[in-house]
């Protein structure tokens, strides 16, 4: 059994070794070279303590308990690979050697992993030991006799198969590999291409996350530096909403490559450091330049491997982070539009934030602020996942969840990315309802920068209808789960989704957000976030004023389509700010409009109902007594739009793309590179039709004083 060999506790603060390196890793000679002075050494002291007093690392009892899961884990393996040998006759030596070799991945194995975090295994089996029945249903029977198994899922149709469970309460995700093996060594080298010999894609993918985490290790300079980074800007990207692979963010393994990627530029640099300078070349990343931290190559095996001459579907990666282990992939394809453009403005916020800190003028905690997405916007689609109990929701909405990617691809789609969609990633639950519960959110605004027609309206109820036909196709449906997309404007929010089951002051929401305005000074951004408030306050005041109501309204749940099945609603829906989703009822189906009291309401109508955008740039419903008073939708908790500061990373990215084009103009050295941070930046957008992943790929060479010249034969 391979087990990781991570730290329990924090890291050490004592000086690196600083050296020259003598064996460049990466595609390109390093930004920089240098290493910390006494001010860097200080700065990442305090990180440590920080991440250290945030609980980022798990106890050595925790440790010892994962220790022991696994043994177990490695033993039940083991025992099932034997057993299954000696029902199909095999000689009593063949079941004496019969054996299978459980393998660690992800967080665990990158030694990155905190308290409560689940364990990534790969079980590693002989030929004869197949996937399909075998795992899950053998070995799958097995362990849901055991005490110590709960919460057994498997999920065979996931792109990677996977089965997961709680293990003595540790959560694992275990997947198979049947190898072209008889017998499975102890110490099978489970990165040497052999393994991949005679297998199929589904064993390949499953192979592959093993083979990434090793290979990420040993193209790092300092395995140590590389944790510590990785786990502060893990903990970054969840505070700030951006990690989630399903839903269209980044999941550790694009984190861990991103942050590997730094450490190859900046190889003597340490963990403060190597923070900094990770917001500061991506917030300047031209996409869809791919990160890599080697050449692709080809292999005999003939295994497809990201290449968007030959591959069309590379073509449409937008965020490219390939693997370094064959066959290389793009890690990261469930990036949209829109999620890239969330992303780069976390960046932007980040990059804002290190510079401060690198001033004095900001201590680690700004840069972990938490993201107030229910603030951020002024409308919202909001996805409610039912189901009839706890195991049932725990199926149901793995489901859903794993389709809402598609959710935001097709209103982009349809709306010709003019409608922006930020799904965020976390799920809430309304623990007063007699069912089980779960909700998702996406905030909806319309594209930076495009001016609309004053009542543009966008019109998502055919979109919507399209992805609820595609999620009641689950095949493991049962009685109960449902699911409803309703439209709610900010004030209708439900209560259930803030922290202490009330919304904040929106003077403090506007007070705590003017640290995260860019371009502008701290006096200044208070000042003009106090007149906002005042004004959108008195604004309110005459609305409400206006439309006859004596006080403002409590917020509401917004209206819900009760169904007997999902097979019997078959509805549209469009955006309206006064009854949340209208519904057009077709004939013969046994739908029911419910408010969030209960209520039936009756002679809904769909007239009209439609997303309906002003001048401004704002989502508004349609509503002609309110239209000359609807404001542009703000994004008043993450960044403004306003460029970020030039950097000298002249010479970086168009050798990162391997593309044939030369280039000029590079002037900086490699150690001043990095200090000098009002230098023209000037990247070069890839063409793919250019791109080149071989050895032959376009390299640069930085050296003193000379010109930075790309040499194609470098490598």
């Amino acid at each position: 059994m391979v087990v990781s060999d991570a730290p329990n506790g924090g890291g050490s603060s004592s000086p690196p070794l600083v050296v020259e390196q003598t064996n460049t890793l990466g595609i390109t000679k390093p930004i920089s070279l240098a290493g910390p002075t006494d001010a860097d050494l200080h700065r990442n002291a305090e990180l440590e303590k920080f991440l250290l007093d945030s609980g980022l690392y798990e106890s050595n009892e925790e440790a010892a308990t994962r220790r022991e899961v696994l043994q177990r884990l490695d033993q039940t393996v083991k025992s099932w690979v034997k057993q299954l040998t000696r029902q199909r006759g095999y000689t009593d030596q063949m079941v004496e050697d019969a054996n299978a070799v459980i393998f660690t991945f992800g967080s665990y194995r990158l030694g990155v992993h905190g308290p409560g975090a689940d364990i990534d295994t790969l079980c590693v089996g002989p030929s004869y030991v197949n996937r399909e029945e075998d795992f899950f249903i053998i070995l799958h029977n097995i362990l849901a006799e055991m005490e110590e198994v709960t919460e057994l899922q498997p999920v065979p149709d996931a792109h990677v198969p996977v089965m997961k469970f709680k293990f003595q309460g540790i959560s694992i995700d275990l997947l198979y590999a049947s190898i072209s093996l008889l017998v499975v060594p102890e110490d099978l080298d489970i990165s040497h291409g052999s393994v991949l010999y005679d297998v199929d894609e589904p064993t390949v993918r499953s192979l592959n996350g093993c083979r990434v985490a090793d290979q990420i290790l040993k193209l790092v300079p300092n395995v140590e530096h590389f944790r510590t980074t990785l786990r502060c800007l893990k903990f970054w990207a969840k505070r700030r909403g951006v990690y989630s692979n399903v839903t269209g963010f980044l999941g550790g393994v694009n984190w861990a490559l991103l942050v590997a990627r730094i450490c190859q530029l900046y190889p003597n640099a340490i963990p403060s450091m190597l923070v900094s300078r990770f917001f500061r070349v991506y917030t300047q990343w031209r996409w869809p330049n791919p990160v890599m931290l080697c050449t692709i190559e080809e292999n005999e095996l003939g295994f497809p491997v990201w290449d968007p001459r030959r591959n069309p579907r590379d073509r449409y990666h937008i965020m490219p982070i390939i693997t370094p282990a064959y066959p290389c992939m793009n890690s990261s394809y469930n990036v949209s539009a829109s999620t890239l453009r969330v992303m780069k403005e976390q960046f932007r916020y980040g990059n804002k934030i290190c510079d401060e800190i690198e001033l004095s003028k900001a201590q680690w905690s700004a840069l972990f602020q938490p993201y107030f997405f229910f603030e951020a916007y002024k409308n919202y689609l909001q996805v409610d996942i039912l189901a009839a109990d706890t195991d049932d929701l725990l199926a149901w909405k793995g489901w859903v969840e794993s389709r809402l990617r598609q959710l935001t691809l097709k209103i982009e789609r349809d709306t010709n990315g003019m409608l922006q969609c930020h799904p965020y990633p976390h799920e809430y639950a309304d623990t007063s309802r007699h069912c089980a519960h779960s909700a998702f959110f996406m905030g909806l605004q319309r594209k930076e920068g495009e001016k609309g027609q004053e009542g543009q309206q966008f019109d998502i109820r055919g979109t919507v209808d399209e992805f609820r036909q595609e999620i009641n196709m689950y095949m493991y449906w049962k009685p109960g789960m449902e699911i409803f997309v309703s439209h709610v404007r900010r004030k209708q929010l439900p209560l259930f989704v803030f922290p202490d089951g009330y919304k904040r002051n929106r003077m403090s929401r506007h007070i705590s957000h003017s640290a995260e305005k860019m371009g502008e000074d701290a006096a200044k951004s208070n000042l003009g976030s106090s007149e906002r408030s005042v004004k959108r306050k008195n604004d309110h005041e005459m609305l409400d004023e206006k439309l006859g109501k004596p006080e403002k309204r409590a917020s509401i749940s917004p209206q819900r389509l009760v169904c007997v099945s999902p097979e019997s609603c078959s509805s549209q829906m469009s955006i309206d700010g006064t009854k949340g989703v209208r519904l057009a009822k077709n004939a013969g189906t046994k739908c029911e409009i419910k408010s969030s009291n209960g209520l039936l309401e009756n002679g809904i109508s769909t007239e009209g109902a439609y997303v309906h955008l002003s001048e401004t740039g704002g989502v508004h419903p349609k509503n002609d007594s309110q239209n000359s008073r609807c404001s542009e939708v703000q994004n008043e908790n993450g960044v403004d739009r306003n460029k970020a500061g030039e950097m000298d990373l002249d010479c970086l990215e168009s050798a990162e793309t391997a593309s044939s084009k030369s280039l000029s103009n590079c002037k900086e050295s490699a150690v001043d590179m990095d200090q000098r941070l009002d230098n023209t930046h000037n990247f070069q957008r890839t063409e793919y039709s250019d791109y080149v992943p071989t050895a032959s790929s376009q390299a640069l060479n930085c050296e003193g004083d000379d010109d930075c010249v790309a040499h194609p034969d470098q490598f």
